[in-house]
């Protein structure tokens, strides 16, 4: 049997006193360290990063996504008109021409309907090859006045009536207009059509439409003597103090001008002048400024003001496009959703304003009557009362007032007040439609055939850049798709 080693005091103490060999940590990639790199340890991020990575990427990812489907949507209606733009045009003819209607949102300016504008109808106006007109509103009754104005002209080349004072921009149409005449350049013979944007523009085109068609040629009258004879008499009248019933006394001028001076009720009276000065200045300059055209009829005369026989039996169809438009600290919740959202918008309006461009379907606005019965249901029946009740309708509701009538919940508090103005409130108003102008009103359709094909062919065109593309473009790493010139090869080499 082996005899087992025996340890001595000297090799237990070197043990005691042996210092721990460390182990070396590892050196990490190798390659990374010859690039000169530092060793990067992957690791989790804090609780916080992962909060703020989570949130901001989910956001992120919802605004690209909607982005991403809202070019999609776009591209799909563009691709469903842009068969037009490829039809020769001779050099003779106009292209078809629509007219906008465009109006400032209740509480905001207009740069937020032209925004809207350029954003979703545009594209689609400019793959159809279209033309238009532009009508703007900054305040509300400018778009009811100007399509007024505009059939009223239309009415008076009609019937030939006398014209009024012509302005500067209507020389120039004229003068246009002889100059296409003369070159024999005609109009696009075709359907022309309008395009709404908003219910408030809504409104006042369907007010617009009903002043110029039922209105006279000619303004309403000015307000009576009495009122106007009044008001110069206040405005006559500076040294009148709306602080004391008597008049303002005039400074002797024998007397001292210290005393003058010292005296309250005197500098009272000429601080008072002063701004009497300053607030008829104010006036004028306000009476300088371009004035809103008062409207010609109001809507309780619809009904007894005659039809004129320039008429046409069907006017221009329309499209009215739906246009959210929300403000307030409180809806920014709401405003977010939307924000996100906006594919939703884009697909809606590319459909409308793709049925106005094709113009291949119109209908007729529908109104649809509520009935009654004559009948009292609590009444016992009895023998020699009919059998079937009277039923007669009470109300007749015509498509054009629902149009877009979810709107107006978003619509600012200052489009509900009553202001001291002229009085006219078209947004605030309900909508008055008369008979015989609801009749002729016409609406664009989309057909079923189009709105299949426009399915069928969905897609985004594949010269359009996405985001990664447009990211590699940035940093150089985008593809060289052109052919290198020993790609060419010389012709007749390879046949020998």
């Amino acid at each position: 049997m082996a005899d087992k080693p025996v340890v001595g005091l000297n090799d237990a103490a070197a043990a005691k006193n042996a210092v721990p060999v460390s182990r070396s940590k590892p050196a990490g990639n190798p390659i990374f360290r010859m690039l000169g790199l530092p060793n990067i340890r992957l690791k989790l991020p804090s609780r916080n990063w992962l909060i703020f990575l989570s949130v901001t990427g989910s956001f992120t990812t919802a605004v690209l996504y909607d982005r991403y489907h809202k070019r999609k949507a776009q591209q799909r209606w563009c691709n469903l008109v842009s068969h037009i733009a490829q039809e020769p045009l001779p050099s003779t003819a106009m292209p078809r021409r629509v007219t906008i209607f465009l109006s400032a949102p209740p509480g905001d300016s207009l740069r937020a309907a032209r925004d809207h504008f350029h954003e979703y109808v545009k594209p689609v106006l400019v793959a159809g090859a279209m033309d238009w007109d532009v009508i703007e509103g900054r305040r509300e009754g400018d778009v009811r006045a100007g399509l007024a104005e505009k059939i009223r002209k239309r009415r008076r080349k009609i019937e030939k009536a006398p014209t009024r004072d012509v302005d500067d921009d209507a020389a120039e149409e004229d003068l246009v207009q002889e100059l296409r005449d003369t070159a024999g350049v005609k109009e696009d013979e075709g359907v022309q059509g309008d395009l709404i944007l908003g219910r408030n523009t809504w409104k006042e085109y369907v007010r617009g439409l009903h002043e110029g068609w039922l209105g006279p040629f000619k303004p309403p009258p000015p307000p009576s003597a009495e009122s106007a004879i009044s008001i110069d008499t206040s405005e006559s009248v500076p040294e009148q103090s709306s602080f004391a019933g008597d008049a303002i006394p005039k400074p002797d001028p024998a007397a001292d001008s210290s005393a003058t001076h010292s005296d309250p009720q005197t500098t009272e009276a000429s601080d008072q002048q002063s701004q009497d000065k300053k607030d008829h200045a104010k006036e004028k300059e306000k009476a300088k400024q371009p004035t809103q055209t008062p409207p010609y009829i109001s809507p309780s005369d619809y009904s007894s003001a005659p039809l004129p026989q320039s008429a046409p039996d069907v006017l221009p169809p329309s499209t009215v496009l739906p246009f959210p438009h929300l403000l307030g600290f409180f809806n920014t919740p709401i405003r977010i959703y939307r924000f996100l959202n906006r594919r939703h918008i884009a697909d809606e309006t590319g459909r409308e304003v793709a049925a106005l461009v094709l113009a291949s379907h119109v209908r007729a606005c529908r109104a649809d009557a509520e009935f009654a019965s004559s009948t009292d249901p609590d009444a016992t029946p009895s023998s020699t009362a009919p059998q079937a009740a009277d039923v007669v309708p009470i109300q007749k509701r015509w498509e054009q007032e629902g149009v877009l009538e979810g709107e107006e919940r978003d619509w600012h508090k200052s489009a509900w007040q009553v202001g001291s103005g002229d009085g006219e409130r078209v947004w605030k108003d309900g909508m008055v439609i008369d008979a015989r102008i609801g009749d002729r009103m016409r609406q664009f359709e989309l057909g079923a055939d189009d709105e299949e094909r426009a399915r069928r062919d969905e897609g985004i065109d594949p010269r359009a850049k996405g985001v990664w593309d447009s990211v590699k473009e940035l940093i150089g790493w985008e593809e060289d798709t052109s052919v290198k010139g020993w790609e060419h090869g010389l012709v007749g080499d390879e046949s020998g």
